[in-house]
Order: structure tokens, then C-alpha cells, then sequence
């Protein structure tokens, strides 16, 4: 048995009377501008994660989750336009997500994993590089992502706040405290 408050659910007439919503893409529409956004910015955004996370998989998950809430929210948007800032958002919220996760795992502790290179990859890569992304993964979330966001993918600051969902001088500050600790990581392992 079912109880049911007076005039719930509302007469088909009441939901029909109010205006009508306004008019977004449909399906078809959201499945094509997605794709077009992912065929374009899908690799950098990988490249992204994985600097971050130092997972190559698991940054392609995290991107591949970050397009599919994209998808699933198109309708949503106010202006399409802003669909690839949401997307690096998404992005960067899952690699942190993914981060947390990695730390529970390993008892709550802040190391990384450490990093295995494949044979292909280690050719391509010198050993600075190696050892810069070493130091990398050894900054805090927050001063790897400024880094990465700022000097891998060029932003400029107003874009990386938004991004990240910080002001413009926490971005200044951020920057500058993360090369500081970088260069003491670096002169470090030299």
C-alpha cells in the first residue's frame, strides 16, 4: 500500500502548463560536438593526467570519465563553449580523485608509486626529463597541477584559476613556492 500526498503526483494538465524549456541540442548534437571536442584536445588532456598521476591507464580512465560526464551533462551547459574548461575541470578533479585513492592504498602515506618507464618509453626519454618528473610527483597536488597546467599545457593564470577554482595570486603563489621546492628537489638529486 501506497500513500500518496494530495495532489501528488501533480495532474498531467499542471505539468504541461508550464512554459516550455528552452531549446538545447539533442542527442545527436551533444554526441557530435563531444566527439569533435575529444578528437582535438582527448591527448593533451591524457598528457595531462598523466604528468599528474604518473599512470598512463589510469589517466586515460580519468579522461575517458571526464568526456563521459561531458556527454552526459551537454544539455546542461549554459554556453558550449565553455565545454573544454569543463572538461580540464573534470580532469583535473578526477586526478585528484585518483591521487586520494592512491593514498589510501598505500596506507595514507604521500609517497608515489614509483615510476616504471616502459623500454619504448625510457629510449624516448632522457634522464633529466626522468628526473625533473621525479621531483614532479614528489610536489603536492596542488603545486604539481599549478606546474603542469601553467608550463606543460600553457596556460595563463586566469584559465589555470578557473581550472582549479582558485584566484589568480593563489596561481602566482602557488607557482612560485612549487619552482622553489622543485629546484631544492633537483639540486638535491644532482
Amino acid at each position: 500500500m501506497s500513500i500518496q500526498s494530495p495532489g501528488w503526483p501533480p495532474p498531467a494538465t499542471a505539468r504541461t502548463a508550464a512554459a516550455p524549456a528552452p531549446e538545447r541540442p539533442d542527442g545527436a548534437d551533444a554526441e557530435a560536438a563531444v566527439t569533435a571536442l575529444y578528437e582535438v584536445h582527448a591527448l593533451g588532456l591524457v598528457r595531462l593526467a598523466h604528468v599528474i598521476l604518473g599512470d598512463r591507464e589510469a589517466a586515460e580512465d580519468v579522461v575517458q570519465e571526464a568526456f563521459g560526464g561531458l556527454y552526459r551533462r551537454w544539455h546542461h551547459l549554459l554556453d558550449t563553449d565553455r565545454a573544454l574548461p569543463y572538461v580540464r575541470s573534470a580532469v583535473l578533479n578526477g586526478c585528484r580523485t585518483a591521487l586520494r585513492r592512491q593514498r589510501a592504498r598505500n596506507g595514507g602515506t604521500d609517497v608515489p608509486a614509483p615510476h616504471v618507464a616502459s623500454a619504448e618509453a625510457s629510449v624516448l626519454t632522457s634522464e633529466d626529463r626522468r628526473e625533473v618528473m621525479r621531483a614532479l610527483r614528489l610536489l603536492p597536488d596542488r603545486q604539481r597541477e599549478v606546474l603542469v597546467l601553467r608550463f606543460y599545457l600553457d596556460e595563463p593564470e586566469a584559465e589555470i584559476a578557473r581550472a582549479m577554482g582558485i584566484s589568480p595570486s593563489t596561481v602566482r603563489s602557488t607557482a612560485h613556492r612549487a619552482l622553489a621546492k622543485l629546484g631544492r628537489l633537483l639540486g638535491e638529486s644532482s
